[in-house]
C-alpha cells in the first residue's frame, strides 16, 4: 500500500492545481490516480520480483494526463526511478511538454524537471556538416549506398550549411532540426544525420560537442522524459539505455497506448528489394575500392569481400528468377493498382524459397563479419593511430561502413525470418511477396512481420521495466480487455480499469444508421448513396468530419460530389495533417461549410472542439482489410486453435475503431452534434447490435432518416 506520506504529496499537489486552475475535482481523475499509486507502490519494497503493470481505459474528458503525471511522479521522484512518457502522436507530445507539465510546476509547489528526447535523426552531425561543406567523397558514398541521390550543393544550400555552423560556434543554436528558426525540406535534413552504426561516438574528433549526445547527457539529469512510442522501441530493441535510460531504472507511461501493439510490429518488421540487392552490392564494391585506395584496408580484406559480394550477387539473380516465376504462377494474387501481392498461408513458404534464404543468411552472415572487421580497424586507426592524415581520412569513411552493415543486417534479419521454420503451435510470422510496376521497371518484395507484438514486448520491455502504466480512451473491445492483452502480450500481474467519460452522451449527441437499403458490399450501389446523401444531411455551413475505409471510395464519393459541395471537401490526400485542420479551422472561423474527407488516421488524434465538427459521418463499420497480411496470418492461426477469427479478431477491433471514430464528435462537454453511420449491418446482423451495445450510449436515431432514393 502506498505509504501517508507519499499520499499525502500527491493530495497536496492536487488540491494546489484545483485552487491555481479553479477546476473542480474529477471523479474518475481522482480513481486513475489513485489507482496508478496503488499499483506502483510495491516499488518501495524491493524484493517484489514482478514490475507493477497498470492499464487504464480513460474515456474522453478524464483528464488522464494529470492524472498520471500526479500518479506516478512523486513516487518515481522519491524511489529514483526515471518517469519515461510515451505517445504515439507529435501533437499529445507538444500537449504534455509546453501545456500539462509546465501546468503542474506553476500551479503548485511540486518540483522536477523534465525533457523531451529525441532520436538521433532529429539532430544535426557535426562531422557530416563539415563534410558537407568540404564536398567530401565519403559523404557521397553513404548517400549512394542509402540509394539517395549525391549531394550537390548550390549557393542556396550552402548559405543554410555555414548558417547552421555560425549559430552552433556562437551557441544561440544546439542542432536540434525542430528548433532551426526555419523549417528544414527532408532532402536538405538528411545528409546532415546519421543512424547509430555511421556513428563513430566518443571516436569522433566532434565528440565532445555532438549535438546528439549533449543531449543525451541532459536526460540523466531529470526526473521526467517525454519521448515516443517509436524512440522506446529503438532503445529496447539496442538492449535499452542507448538513447534513453535503462529500462530497470524507468516507469514507462504510455499514453495512446493501443497503438504499442502495431508499432512494436512495424518497428520489427523487415524487407529485401530483389533487384535492389543487385545495385547495392555494387555500391559495396565501390566502397571497397575507396577504401584500398586510401589505403585503410588491405588486398587480402578487399579480395575477401569482393569474392562473397560476387556470391551475392548471383544468389540475388537466382532469387530474383525463381520469385519472378512464382509471382507468375500465383493463381489469385491481391491486386492493385501498380502491384500484386501474395500472403504465405499461416506463413509456410515454398522449399526453394526457404532453401534459398538458408544461403544468403550463410553470405550475409558473412559479409557481415568482414564489415565489422573492417570497422573495427577503422576504429582503432582512429582511437590509437599517429598518422593525423590517415585518422581523419578513417573518421570520415567510417559512417560509410556503418551504413552498410547497417543495410546488410536489416537483410539478414528478413532472410532469417525466411531461413527458420516457426516453432510447432507458436505465432507463426507473416510472409508475403508483392511485385511493384515503378514505371516500367518491375521489383520484387519479400516481407517479414510479427503477427503478435507479444514476444517482444515481452522480452524487451515487461521483464526488464522497473513499472509501466498503459492508458488511452480506447484500450477495450465490447467491454473487454482480451484484444490488447493478446496483442501485447501483457504480463499476468497487469491490473485493468475501466473509468467512464464523465459527458452525457445522451443528451449531448445522436448516433444516426439512415435507412439505405443497400449493404456496403455493393460498392457502386454504396457509394452512389453517400454521393446523394451528403448535401440532404449537411448544409451549406456545416463543420463535418466524414470518415472512410477505403482510399478509393473517399476519391470516388470526393469526384462526383456536385461542384458547391466538391468545394468544401478537404481530403487528407492533398494537405499534411496540421495544414488541413488549420484550413478547415479558418473556413468554420469566416463562416464558411468545411468538410474533411480522411481515412483511419483521422478517427483519432483529431481535436475539433464545438463549432469546428458538428457533424462526424463514416461510411461504414471500419473493419480491417481482410487482405492486410498479418491479419490475415493471424487469423489463420486463430482458426487452427479451433476459433472464430471473425468473433475473436475482426469484431473487436471493429467496436474498438467504431469508438475511436465517434470520439470525434464531443471534445468537451458543451460540444454537441451527430454520429452518421451508413451501414445498416449494425442494425440488422447479430455482430452488429453487439458492437452498436459497446457504443457509448448516445440517442439512437434508427432509420429515421430515408436515404434509399
Amino acid at each position: 500500500m502506498l505509504t501517508d506520506k507519499i499520499k499525502e504529496h500527491i493530495q497536496s499537489i492536487y488540491r494546489q492545481l484545483l485552487t491555481s486552475r479553479k477546476l473542480i475535482a474529477r471523479y474518475g481523475q481522482r480513481q486513475m490516480i489513485a489507482e496508478i499509486a496503488n499499483k506502483l507502490s510495491i516499488l518501495e519494497n524491493k524484493e517484489d520480483s514482478l514490475a507493477p503493470i497498470c492499464l487504464i481505459e480513460a474515456g474522453t474528458g478524464t483528464g488522464k494526463t494529470l492524472a498520471y503525471l500526479l500518479g506516478v511522479l512523486p513516487l518515481a521522484q522519491k524511489l529514483g526511478y526515471k518517469v519515461v512518457i510515451s505517445t504515439a502522436t507529435i501533437a499529445l507530445q507538444e500537449q504534455v511538454v509546453l501545456k500539462d507539465i509546465p501546468e503542474i510546476i506553476e500551479g503548485s509547489d511540486f518540483e522536477f524537471k523534465f525533457a523531451l528526447a529525441k532520436g538521433r535523426g532529429r539532430y544535426l552531425c557535426l562531422s557530416k556538416l563539415n563534410m558537407l561543406l568540404e564536398g567530401s567523397d565519403s559523404l557521397q558514398a553513404i548517400m549512394d549506398l542509402d540509394g539517395e541521390e549525391v549531394v550537390t550543393l548550390d549557393g542556396k544550400d550552402m548559405s543554410l550549411y555555414e548558417s547552421m555552423l555560425s549559430e552552433l560556434n556562437l551557441g544561440s543554436w544546439k542542432g536540434d532540426r525542430d528548433n532551426w528558426k526555419d523549417p528544414v525540406a527532408n532532402d536538405k535534413w538528411q545528409p546532415l544525420t546519421v543512424d547509430h552504426r555511421q556513428c563513430t561516438s566518443s571516436s569522433c574528433s566532434y565528440f565532445r560537442t555532438c549535438c546528439f549526445y549533449q543531449a543525451r547527457e541532459s536526460l540523466d539529469k531529470v526526473d521526467c522524459i517525454v519521448s515516443n512510442h517509436d524512440l522506446v522501441l529503438t532503445d529496447l530493441s539496442m538492449g535499452g539505455g542507448a538513447i534513453l535510460p535503462e529500462p530497470e531504472k524507468c516507469i514507462y507511461i504510455f499514453d495512446e497506448a493501443h497503438h504499442l501493439p502495431i508499432k512494436s510490429n512495424n518497428h520489427f518488421s523487415s524487407f529485401a528489394k530483389i533487384r535492389g540487392i543487385t545495385t547495392w552490392l555494387e555500391h559495396c564494391k565501390n566502397l571497397i575500392i575507396h577504401l584500398i585506395e586510401r589505403k585503410l584496408i588491405s588486398e587480402v580484406k578487399k579480395d575477401k569481400v569482393e569474392i562473397l559480394i560476387q556470391a551475392l550477387s548471383e544468389e540475388s539473380d537466382n532469387a530474383w528468377y525463381l520469385l519472378e516465376e512464382l509471382v507468375e504462377s500465383l493463381i489469385s494474387p491481391e491486386k492493385y493498382e501498380n502491384e500484386i501481392r501474395y500472403t504465405f498461408s499461416s506463413g509456410v513458404i515454398p522449399e526453394q524459397i526457404r532453401r534459398l534464404s538458408v544461403d544468403f543468411v550463410s553470405k550475409y552472415a558473412a559479409l557481415i563479419s568482414d564489415f565489422e572487421e573492417i570497422d573495427s580497424d577503422l576504429r582503432q586507426i582512429i582511437d590509437e593511430g599517429s598518422n593525423l592524415e590517415l585518422i581523419s581520412l578513417a573518421e570520415k569513411w567510417c559512417p560509410a561502413v556503418g551504413a552498410t552493415l547497417d543495410r546488410a543486417e536489416a537483410s539478414l534479419t528478413l532472410w532469417l525470418s525466411y531461413a527458420n521454420k516457426d516453432a510447432e503451435g507458436a505465432v507463426p510470422m507473416a510472409r508475403w511477396v508483392s511485385a511493384k510496376d515503378d514505371g516500367g521497371i518491375v521489383e520484387i518484395i519479400l516481407c517479414s512481420s510479427p503477427v503478435l507484438a507479444a514476444s517482444n514486448l515481452q522480452e524487451n520491455l515487461w521483464e526488464k521495466c522497473a513499472g509501466a502504466v498503459l492508458t488511452s480512451a480506447t484500450l477495450s473491445a465490447l467491454g473487454k480487455f482480451d484484444m490488447i492483452k493478446l496483442k501485447a502480450g501483457l504480463p499476468d500481474q497487469t491490473s485493468y480499469l475501466r473509468i467512464l467519460s464523465p459527458f452525457d452522451f445522451a443528451s449531448s449527441g445522436k448516433f444516426v444508421v439512415p435507412k439505405m437499403n443497400c449493404d456496403p458490399s455493393d460498392a457502386e450501389k454504396h457509394t452512389s448513396l453517400l454521393i446523394s446523401s451528403i448535401p440532404k444531411l449537411l448544409t451549406e455551413k456545416s463543420a463535418a468530419l466524414m470518415l472512410f475505409s477505403s482510399r478509393r471510395q473517399m476519391l470516388d464519393v470526393m469526384q462526383n460530389l456536385p461542384r458547391a459541395w466538391a468545394d468544401m471537401v478537404l481530403c487528407q490526400d492533398d494537405y499534411q495533417k496540421t495544414q488541413l485542420l488549420k484550413y478547415h479551422r479558418h473556413r468554420i472561423d469566416n463562416g464558411e461549410g468545411s468538410i474533411i474527407f480522411g481515412l483511419a488516421s483521422f478517427s483519432e488524434g483529431i481535436d475539433l472542439p464545438g463549432k469546428y465538427c458538428e457533424d462526424v459521418l463514416i461510411a461504414k463499420i471500419p473493419f480491417i482489410p481482410p487482405n492486410d497480411p498479418v491479419e490475415m496470418t493471424l487469423a489463420a492461426w486463430i482458426e487452427q486453435q479451433g476459433e472464430n477469427p471473425f468473433i475473436k479478431l475482426a469484431i473487436p477491433e471493429a467496436a474498438m475503431k467504431l469508438v475511436q471514430a465517434s470520439g470525434r464528435l464531443l471534445r468537451s462537454e458543451n460540444d454537441t452534434g451527430r454520429i452518421i453511420l451508413f451501414d445498416e449491418r449494425i442494425v440488422h446482423r447479430r455482430y452488429g447490435k453487439t458492437i452498436l451495445e459497446s457504443m457509448p450510449p448516445y440517442r439512437l436515431e434508427i432509420f429515421l432518416e430515408d436515404l434509399s432514393g
